[in-house]
C-alpha cells in the first residue's frame, strides 16, 4: 500500500509536484508563528530607521545601517534575540578592527584578498555565534567603502547597527515575545497517542491471519524515532522561549516535568521499536528462528491493547480512569507472563514472546513513574 502510493507520487508531473512543493512552503511560511515574527521585524526595522537620523556626528550619515540591525536582532525567541545581537555587534567590531591593520595599504585585489582570508580564519573562533559571518563582511565594507574617511565610516556603521539591535531586542520582549508551551504540550501528546497507535495496530496485527494484511505498522520504527526526536526539539525550544521572556511570569509552565516526560517517552519509544522489529521478523524474515506460538496470541493481543490504552489515557484528565486501565494492563501482562510460562505451551521454536513481554513491562515501569 506504502510502495504504490510512494510510485504513484514518483509518477506526478513535474509542474504538480512543482506546485505541492510550493503550497506546502507558503503554508509554512504564513504560519502564525512566522507572521507575528515577519510583523515584529517589520515594526523594528521601521522604529530602527525612524530613530536613526538622530544619531549623532557622522552617524547619521549612515541610517540604513540601523534597520539592518534590527533585523539581525530579529530570532524567535527574546534571549536568541540578544544573544544574536551580541554576537553580531562583536562580529562587527572584529572585523572593523582588522581593516584598520590593513587599511593603510589602501583597497587593492591584495589587501582584499588579505582581509577575506583573515576574516574567515578569524570566523573559526569559538563561541562567535552569529558574529562569525559578520568578521570577514565588516572588515570588507570598511576596506572597500570606507574611502577616505575609514574613521567616520566604522564609527556610524557600528554605532547604527548597534542602534537597530538595541531596537529589535526590545520590540522582540515587548511586543508578544513568544512562549513556545503549546507547540512543546501538543507534540509530547501527538507521540503519546502516535505510540498508542502503534501497540494498538500490532496487537490487531497478532488477532490477524499470519502473513497479516495490514502492514503499515511494521514500517514506522523510524517514524517513531524522528518524532522522539521533534519532541525533544520541541521543549527544549519551549524551554528556550523563557528566558528573559517577561511573559512567563504570567504563563507558568513546568519544563523540567516536560523534558521527564520526553525521557520518559523515548524510553517507550525504544522499546516499542524493539517489539516492532521482533514482530516483523517473526511473521516475515523467513530466517528468523523464533516463533509466535498460538496458543500466545490472544493473551499477546489482549497486552498490547491494554498497554495501548495506558499510553492514550495519559492525556486525560481523569486521574481514577487513568490508574483503572493501568491496573487493567498490569493484569494483561500478568496473564500473558502465565501462559508463557505455563507447561501447556509446546512450541516447535524458539519463543520471541519472552521479548514482547519484557518491552511490555518496561513501558509499565516507565507509566507507573510518569510524573504528569
Amino acid at each position: 500500500m506504502s510502495t504504490s502510493k510512494q510510485d504513484t507520487t514518483a509518477r506526478e508531473p513535474l509542474p504538480r509536484k512543482i506546485w505541492r512543493a510550493t503550497a506546502v512552503g507558503a503554508a509554512r511560511a504564513l504560519a502564525a508563528p512566522r507572521l507575528q515574527l515577519a510583523a515584529k521585524a517589520g515594526l523594528a526595522a521601521g522604529l530602527a530607521f525612524l530613530i536613526a537620523p538622530l544619531m549623532p556626528g557622522a552617524a547619521a550619515q549612515y541610517p540604513y545601517y540601523a534597520p539592518l540591525g534590527a533585523l539581525v536582532a530579529m530570532y524567535e525567541n527574546v534571549a536568541g534575540s540578544m544573544r544574536q545581537g551580541l554576537q553580531t555587534l562583536v562580529g562587527l567590531a572584529a572585523g572593523i578592527g582588522l581593516a584598520f591593520l590593513l587599511i593603510s595599504f589602501g583597497a587593492s585585489p591584495l589587501t582584499v584578498g588579505v582581509v577575506m582570508a583573515l576574516g574567515v580564519l578569524l570566523a573559526g573562533l569559538p563561541r562567535l555565534g552569529a558574529g562569525r559571518d559578520w568578521i570577514p563582511t565588516a572588515a570588507l565594507l570598511v576596506l572597500l567603502v570606507g574611502g577616505h574617511n575609514p574613521d567616520d565610516f566604522s564609527f556610524g556603521y557600528l554605532l547604527q547597527m548597534g542602534v537597530g539591535v538595541a531596537v529589535g531586542i526590545v520590540v522582540n520582549m515587548l511586543v508578544f515575545p513568544p512562549l513556545h508551551f503549546n507547540a512543546a504540550a501538543l507534540s509530547l501528546a501527538e507521540l503519546r497517542l502516535a505510540l498508542a497507535r502503534q501497540l494498538s495496530d500490532m496487537g490487531e496485527a497478532v488477532h490477524e491471519k499470519w502473513p497479516p494484511e495490514h502492514q503499515e505498522w511494521s514500517r514506522r520504527s523510524e517514524e517513531l524515532a524522528g518524532s522522539a526526536r521533534s519532541v525533544r526539539a520541541a521543549v527544549e525550544k519551549a524551554d528556550a522561549s523563557r528566558e528573559a521572556n517577561p511573559r512567563r511570569r504570567f504563563h507558568p509552565r513546568d519544563v523540567n516535568l516536560d523534558y521527564r516526560n520526553v525521557r520518559d517517552l523515548e524510553r517507550v519509544t525504544f522499546h516499542i521499536q524493539d517489539m516492532t522489529e521482533v514482530l516483523t521478523d517473526v511473521i516475515w524474515s523467513e530466517d528468523m528462528p523464533f516463533t509466535i506460538p498460538l496458543p500466545y496470541s490472544e493473551p499477546l493481543a489482549e497486552a498490547l491493547a491494554a498497554v495501548s490504552e495506558v499510553l492514550r489515557s495519559a492525556e486525560e484528565d481523569d486521574a481514577g480512569r487513568q490508574a483503572e486501565l493501568l491496573s487493567a494492563a498490569h493484569a494483561a501482562v500478568d496473564a500473558l507472563e502465565v501462559r508463557i510460562t505455563s507447561e501447556d505451551v509446546d512450541a516447535d521454536a524458539p519463543s520471541a514472546g519472552e521479548s514482547i513481554l519484557l518491552s511490555l513491562h518496561r513501558i509499565l515501569r516507565v507509566a507507573r513513574t510518569d510524573g504528569r
